[in-house]
């Protein structure tokens, strides 16, 4: 039975003398590093002594293999890339230094799958959606992304202005991303789509001519072009759909006694601009691509 990061029921704070009551009741903290800030079972969010998985060890989950831009040379513990740097500064934030995070792969559905969890939280550019929420905890958005196409330089693809341009060809995603959402849904094509296990064999299939446009995130977009399939452009990315834009977030497991300990720690970094900067150094600027409507 896994108990580590199930909730317990707390007893109320019984009145025993009054100096008790005082002590006993008295507010928490409620700062990023303090026991108010926990999720579930009002775990204490003392820095580096979470109820994390493994004791003293904070083990963070992504997919092999962990591409550009937001892991370099398919190694996530080199701090190098996007997400392993946002992992390192929540880890430090929740202080737990570099030695103490402990990289576990964990492929992409999997991740958000229902079922007990063996990380403490998993990074792998995952949305944060409804539909996921039933099946695990996200942490607050660490990064609001859009979805782009990519196709073959001078193809019919290459030329779509408009969502409606891209309705006649032949597009592929990644199965249970956000990308495959917004193909059915924003872009719903004439053709089945084709659904890739990884975004390896998607960039095949634009290679080989199996599929005339891919969609992914756009920092994926702009890496897929520049550096792994030269002869392809970022055609255009889609308008933020919805109340709120699409956020990537930390998936915990369902009843993760931390949830609210790291959520406390990406508003933290998004406060004093870390988050920023980290998009800055790691992500490109999106700003000259087109929007498709």
């Amino acid at each position: 039975m896994r108990l580590a990061n199930r909730p317990l029921r707390l007893a109320a704070c019984a009145t025993v003398a009054l100096l008790t009551a005082a002590v006993g009741c008295a507010p928490q903290d409620a700062s990023p590093g303090g026991p108010g800030a926990a999720g579930q079972g009002r775990q204490s969010c003392t820095r580096g002594q979470l109820a994390t998985v493994a004791h003293g060890t904070l083990t963070v989950g992504t997919d092999k293999p962990a591409y550009a831009p937001w892991f370099h040379d398919d190694d996530p513990a080199n701090g190098k890339g996007f997400e392993s740097a946002v992992a390192y500064a929540v880890a430090r934030q929740l202080g737990y230094g570099k030695g103490a995070v402990h990289w576990q792969t964990v492929p992409f559905n999997n991740a958000f799958a229902p079922g007990a969890k063996k990380f403490d939280f998993d990074i792998n550019q995952i949305s944060v959606s409804a539909a996921r929420k039933r099946a695990v905890a996200f942490s607050s958005g660490y990064y609001g992304v859009r979805q782009a196409v990519i196709a073959l330089k001078g193809s019919k693809a290459a030329r779509a202005k408009s969502i409606e341009d891209l309705r006649r060809v032949k597009l592929g995603a990644q199965v249970g991303s956000t990308s495959l959402d917004v193909l059915q849904d924003t872009v719903r094509p004439t053709q089945q789509p084709a659904v890739f296990q990884k975004n390896d064999l998607a960039k095949s299939a634009l290679r080989n001519g199996q599929v005339d446009a891919i969609l992914t995130d756009l920092p994926t977009a702009f890496y897929i072009t520049s550096a792994e399939v030269k002869d392809a452009e970022v055609v255009g990315q889609f308008a933020a759909t919805g109340a709120t834009d699409e956020q990537f977030g930390l998936v915990l497991d369902k009843e993760s006694r931390i949830t609210g300990c790291v959520t406390a720690a990406v508003d933290a970094l998004r406060k004093n601009g870390t988050l920023a900067r980290l998009e800055k150094k790691w992500l490109a600027d999106a700003v000259s691509v087109p929007v498709l409507k």
